[in-house]
């Protein structure tokens, strides 16, 4: 077998481990060049074994995310940048409606910097994060608890979304497609999301820019149901023109 061939098996293995890489993570952890890396992967995404992301790759999943405790490693710094972005533009004694994801769980600590925020959220994690700021009143829903990453889903936790209307909705998603579709995995996680885009004056989506291409099962709405992208940098023209078509604003870090 050649060096090659060995390098797909142990990269597919490796995959099947992590969910995610990036290629230049891929290429110290083979030594090789990050060129090699990609031609290894454009490889292997041609025969269907793998799914390239802007910068990275992962497996093939359309139906199944990658495992939250894993997500929380995955482009850490990338979230805090994504997150302080995010945090300039939601000014003090704003109302703000936070959704599930490691992303917005950052968003949630660069926010603690602010004053006066009224918090509703869906995420208990963020609930937690947020109540170390003592000028914030935050209001949880109610629904069920997911053990895995402490999100609340469900019928109860979309009425009493609704029963709000919020200046600032800032959601998380698994990916977006081509046609400026943003999706996710769990259907319960989407019924919330898209009742927090009805409920909010402005909408935010955090995400880091390796969501772009990736496939998911369920779709929560469309870039130009949003008012922003804000990602990490730098994002390739193509998927900046798919942003600006939908005629929503655009920040990179």
């Amino acid at each position: 077998m050649s060096k090659a061939s060995n390098r797909h098996k142990a990269l597919i293995e490796l995959l099947n481990l992590r969910g995610y890489a990036t290629i230049e993570d891929l290429a110290q952890h083979f030594s090789v060049t990050p060129q090699t890396m990609r031609k290894d992967i454009n490889s292997l995404a041609a025969e269907g074994k793998v799914q390239r992301f802007h910068g990275g790759v992962g497996m093939q999943l359309s139906t199944e995310n990658i495992l939250y405790e894993k997500r929380k490693t995955l482009f850490s710094e990338e979230k805090r940048q994504i997150a302080r972005l995010v945090a300039g533009q939601i000014p003090d004694g704003s109302s703000v409606c936070i959704n599930i994801g490691t992303t917005t769980e950052e968003v949630a600590r660069a926010l603690l910097e602010h004053k006066n925020l009224r918090i509703l959220t869906n995420n208990l994690n963020v609930a937690i994060i947020c109540a170390q700021n003592p000028t914030f009143d935050i209001v949880v829903t109610g629904g069920s608890v997911r053990h895995h990453d402490h999100g609340v889903t469900g019928v109860n936790a979309e009425n009493f979304i609704r029963e709000f209307r919020v200046d600032y909705g800032i959601i998380g998603i698994s990916g977006i497609d081509e046609q400026g579709n943003m999706l996710d995995f769990d259907y319960k996680e989407v019924s919330v999301a898209r009742t927090i885009i009805e409920c909010s004056r402005r909408v935010y989506l955090a995400t880091d820019n390796s969501k772009f291409g990736r496939p998911a099962m369920v779709r929560v709405a469309h870039l130009s149901d949003i008012s922003a992208v804000f990602t990490s940098g730098p994002l390739e023209k193509h998927w900046e023109e798919v942003v600006r078509a939908a005629d929503t604003e655009l920040y990179t870090t």
